[in-house]
């Protein structure tokens, strides 16, 4: 199952794709059914309401009342859901050696810890759009990139949750496209405290179009990810080379800290995902497609204010 949010009518909505051009508000749907319709309210409590509230939906979509469709030309696509927490891994080893010689190292040589455990930071998430927004150029920034990544959104919450129990915290996956200030990135990395306007400034963050629900894939994932710009490939992957999977990252992170349902934790770039790595840089009204198997395409354009 696909879900989604989206505006309609001035209303943000939660939706299930049908195919390409109709989606099912699942709210409406609910109430023709006389089921509870504020299970749907929002991808929150769809999330906090667990295997309950997955079965429902999925009775909904099987069910599929026309009356309770919408045209897709017709709505505005929201994140899938604003994440109540967010971090971003680094846990592909093909785009940290490539970013590395394009930072300068001749001979990148990867710390032991890197390969021990995730590396990961915490990330802006009120910054957040959907497919189809614009991203807005920062205006201290002249090199800007994309990055294609595979992200959870955890759905049950957990402390020191175990390796073996870890996959059953994900409620689906969706793709991330964390812009970056490459040269604001270069700046101030060397201060040794991670990112900050590098990756932090309105719209930066993309998530979207859909949530993949956790059911449709075996775990650890294994899916074809691609990266194109103005209708080029650029490059990409599969999910199934990451140094840490999910549910190692899910334990790790949850080590002596408690998750919450609706959290949001990226993978990092996937090997060639991102323009860095292949000496490219985005230009001013850029279209850029983020596309993973299973989940779609998420579509965004990057504009420079006059």
């Amino acid at each position: 199952m696909r879900l989604g949010t989206v505006l309609h009518e001035g209303k943000a909505r939660v939706v299930s794709p049908l195919d390409d051009d109709t989606l099912l508000d699942l709210v409406r749907a609910a109430e023709l059914a006389g089921a509870r319709p504020d299970t749907f309210d929002t991808m929150q409590t769809l999330i906090e309401a667990g295997d309950d509230g997955l079965e429902r939906a999925g009775a909904l979509l099987a069910r599929a009342d026309r009356h309770a469709t919408i045209p897709a030309g017709e709505v505005t696509f929201l994140p899938p859901l604003m994440p109540v927490q967010y971090r971003d891994c680094l846990v592909f080893e093909e785009h940290l050696f490539n970013c590395l010689k394009a930072f300068g190292q001749d001979d990148p040589q990867l710390p032991p810890v890197w390969y021990e455990q995730p590396i990961y930071y915490k990330g802006n998430r009120m910054s957040f759009i959907g497919h189809g927004a614009d991203v807005i150029w920062p205006d201290y920034a002249e090199f800007l990139d994309v990055e294609l990544e595979l992200a959870i959104v955890v759905g049950r919450k957990g402390k020191d949750i175990a390796p073996g129990r870890a996959a059953d915290h994900i409620f689906g996956y969706t793709i991330l496209n964390d812009v970056s200030a490459r040269d604001a990135q270069m700046r101030e990395m060397p201060g040794q405290l991670g990112p900050a306007k590098g990756k932090d400034f309105d719209t930066g963050n993309i998530l979207g179009p859909w949530i993949l629900t956790a059911d449709e894939v075996a775990h650890p994932v294994a899916l074809d990810m691609e990266l194109r710009v103005n209708g080029a490939r650029w490059g990409g992957g599969n999910s199934a080379s990451m140094q840490h999977d999910f549910g190692a990252i899910l334990a790790h992170i949850s080590a002596s800290e408690t998750l919450y349902p609706g959290e949001v934790i990226g993978s990092g770039t996937v090997g060639t995902g991102c323009g860095l790595e292949l000496g490219k840089r985005l230009a001013p009204g850029d279209l850029f497609e983020l596309e993973i198997e299973k989940i779609g395409v998420l579509r965004n354009r990057i504009v420079r204010p006059d």
